[in-house]
């Protein structure tokens, strides 16, 4: 993506020392909870629903559990890792404590050059699943969430989701912004609860359903974060009227971006998933490793197609909206 501003310097000392004492306490990274039961103690944003709030999470906690298992989420966040010889050749691949990330395909002459899980990861079931992938296009957080969150490009490449909808958008993004420490995890672009039923699968699995938070976070040097975490029983008021089915969870989910070039992106999509009921994991992991794999083989062309394709035109239209902004301010604020 075109950008006047410069990629960031590389990391400070802080940042150093910052990383390292995450990486020393992700044993612990995960004991807090995202969402709090108690009215008292939630934070809320109002959504585009007239009386209809929505509960935020403890972004401290949920964006430390993402850097924990995502070296490029960490990098994106703490800036300095963008542009060439940055994105994986940057990262810092320690693994979370006590874990061993395993191999489950690994080709570097591949767009999808690394696949890899941790088995029964923080003791939940599932394994905990990361897609690594160098792709060729611009880096844009919002285009590339469309192929999770918009129902159309979903389906290009899941043909077993029925409905992906975004119930209850946030406009007040000023609120999680100041909930999330003031650019502390970048600047919050889009944020909402959305809803996903998937269709009965042909090996036997019944129709799915999800309640998740998700949101993308743009930051200084071009890369971006999609991420998404499930809501808890005491948000089941916000689910869409209909038959309930069996719920599937996403304990972990991030997708983060972090240019390499003006033309050029590593991806790096981080997946911890439950499909709930009595399914065992070893049959319900490789249907998730094929899909999220398929899903980059649709993605690639659609960042790649250049000039006069909708990302291009996507991203003229997106400048002239951003210009027109910037003018006005300059009337505005013109003494």
């Amino acid at each position: 993506m075109e950008s006047s501003t410069p990629y960031a310097t590389p990391l400070s000392l802080v940042g150093t020392l910052s990383r390292l004492l995450l990486l020393i306490s992700s044993v612990h990274a995960f004991s807090s909870p995202i969402f709090q039961e108690t009215a008292a103690l939630q934070r809320t944003a109002p959504s585009k629903t007239a009386g209809v709030e929505i509960e935020l999470p403890d972004f401290d906690e949920f964006f430390g559990r993402i850097q924990v298992v995502s070296p490029l989420a960490r990098l994106a966040i703490e800036g300095g890792g963008a542009g060439e010889g940055g994105g994986f050749a940057a990262v810092d691949d320690t693994a979370p404590a006590g874990y061993k990330w395993k191999k489950v395909e690994n080709n570097k002459k591949k767009m999808v050059h690394a696949i890899e899980r941790i088995d029964n990861f923080q003791d939940l079931g599932p394994p905990l699943l990361r897609w690594r992938a160098s792709m060729e296009g611009p880096s844009h957080g919002e285009m590339f969430a469309d192929f999770i969150m918009n129902a159309e490009k979903r389906q290009s490449w899941d043909p077993q989701i029925d409905v992906v909808s975004n119930l209850y958008p946030i406009n007040d993004l000023d609120t999680a912004n100041i909930a999330m420490g003031f650019g502390k995890y970048g600047d919050c672009q889009k944020l909402g609860v959305g809803y996903t039923k998937t269709k009965a699968h042909p090996i036997g699995i019944s129709p799915r359903e999800q309640l998740t938070l998700c949101g993308i976070q743009n930051f200084h040097d071009g890369s971006s974060l999609i991420w998404g975490t499930e809501l808890e029983s005491w948000h089941d008021h916000l689910m869409p009227p209909g038959e309930r089915l069996t719920r599937a969870r996403s304990h972990l989910f991030s997708i983060a971006l972090v240019p390499t070039g003006e033309n050029s992106f590593d991806a790096e999509y981080s997946l911890q998933l439950d499909f709930g009921g009595s399914l065992p994991h070893w049959m319900t992991a490789p249907i998730v490793i094929d899909s999220v794999k398929g899903m980059f083989g649709i993605a690639q062309p659609f960042f790649n197609e250049g000039e006069g394709g909708e990302l291009d035109q996507f991203l003229k239209e997106e400048k002239i909206q951003q210009q027109k902004i910037e003018d006005r301010n300059s009337i505005l604020f013109t003494p």
